[in-house]
Parts: structure tokens; sequence; C-alpha cells
């Protein structure tokens, strides 16, 4: 679980895609974008970047992506699981509680926070990371620490 129920979303998206098995709580970048107000289009893809450098961050993962047959199965709804290449729920203001944080770093509350590596969130930039919010606690001894998302106001800055 890398996202816990107690969370505040102040606005959210639902016009991506993800086309890969993930788990909800990591932030994810643009992979392709759609045309027009793309809601209904299978190019406007999301991903959990292996590079954030030069990347868009679109929002914190609030879906399990899985990739079942349907036919033997059916989406665990309760986990708000989501089919491998269907629409996900991104939130892109707000405040989660996540262990979605990158292995190498400790935040501390007040640092800001940008988007790292396979949707990890980080502490610390190189100056190509793109700025996401800022970490509102430490972590606590499961590893979970309270990050405010804010993608309205901070697209494309790195410091």
């Amino acid at each position: 679980m890398a996202l816990k129920a107690d969370r505040y979303i102040l606005m959210d998206d639902i016009s991506f895609v993800m086309n890969e098995v993930a788990e909800r709580g990591g932030m994810t970048v643009l992979s392709t974008g759609g045309s027009g107000a793309a809601l209904d289009q299978s190019q406007a893809v999301v991903t959990y970047a292996a590079s954030s450098s030069g990347k868009v961050p679109m929002g914190c993962l609030l879906n399990d992506v899985v990739n079942k047959d349907l036919t033997q199965t059916h989406l665990n709804f309760y986990k708000d699981e989501v089919q491998y290449g269907s629409k996900v729920a991104l939130m892109t203001q707000g405040w989660i509680l996540t262990n979605m944080i990158h292995p190498d770093v400790t935040p501390s509350a007040g640092d800001i926070a940008y988007v790292s590596v396979s949707g990890f969130y980080t502490d610390t930039s190189t100056g190509v990371e793109p700025m996401v919010g800022r970490f509102l606690s430490s972590e606590d001894e499961d590893g979970y620490a309270k990050v405010f998302v804010n993608l309205h106001g901070t697209i494309g800055q790195t410091t």
C-alpha cells in the first residue's frame, strides 16, 4: 500500500490513461498528450518515469493499475483498481499520506517536494527535477509522509 486513506483532494483529473501496472501514491508524468480536449483518447498517457529530467508532472496516482484477466476475475473496487490501459484518477492539488518517498532521502516538514524516478517524491533536486509541492511532515515509522501536491502554479518549475 503506497497511499493511505487519510487525504484531502482539492482538484483531480480523469482525462489520462496509464499503460503500465502501477501502485497508487506516486507522481505521474506526461508520456504522450492527446489532441483537443483529449477526454476520451487513448493517446493521452501518463507514466512513472525512469528519469524525471524534462518531464511534466501530471498528478498523484489515486488508483492501483493492474493487469488482470477480467474473464476469470473482477477488479477490486474497494482498492480502487483499474485495468491496464484504462483511465486513472490523478490528484493535482491537495495532500496525501504516501510511502512513495525515494529511499535515499529523509524529508523534513517544510522541504520542497520534487518528482523523482519511478513516481517517487524526493526533497533534493539537481535542477532538472520538477517541483510538485511540499512535504508537510517527515517520514513516520512505517515510511509514510504527508505531502502537499500543488501542480497549479508549479508546473515546469524546478526550484
